[in-house]
């Protein structure tokens, strides 16, 4: 028996990735970073700034994510997010430039609390990669 299962990701441009030889993902879920294996139980939950780590036999790939929506049903994992990158081929000034936005957005006076976390976990994660 495979245990291997199918992993999309969407973004408005198009459809960014189709894999069907996945064996795990790694989400950063609001509830912390969430593995997810064949057979999980059904799940949906929003994504925060983070990593999403994919492996699968064809290689692992890692990609940066801000947002977005996970869906785990019947060995089918759909995530539908606004703004992702491949972390293999991302220019390090592109990352500069998104970390300068960040913070600067993280400055403004007026802000509220779950949008001043969600800017600090971009930080952070930013800061990571750089």
């Amino acid at each position: 028996m495979s245990e291997d299962f199918k992993v999309e990701i969407v973004n408005p441009e198009k459809s960014f990735l189709v894999k069907e030889d996945v064996s795990e993902v790694v989400v950063p879920a609001f509830e912390g970073e969430m593995g997810i294996l064949r057979d999980h139980i059904s799940i949906i939950s929003f994504l925060k700034p983070g990593i999403i780590k994919i492996l699968s036999k064809s290689g692992d790939e890692n990609y940066y994510v801000e947002d977005g929506i996970v869906e785990f049903k019947n060995n089918n994992l759909s995530i539908l997010t606004s703004k992702i990158f491949d972390l293999s081929n991302i220019d390090k000034s592109k990352m500069q430039i998104l970390l300068k936005e960040a913070e600067e957005e993280a400055n403004k006076p007026k802000i509220d609390d779950q949008a001043k976390y969600l800017i600090d976990q971009k930080i952070d994660v930013l800061r990571s990669l750089n």
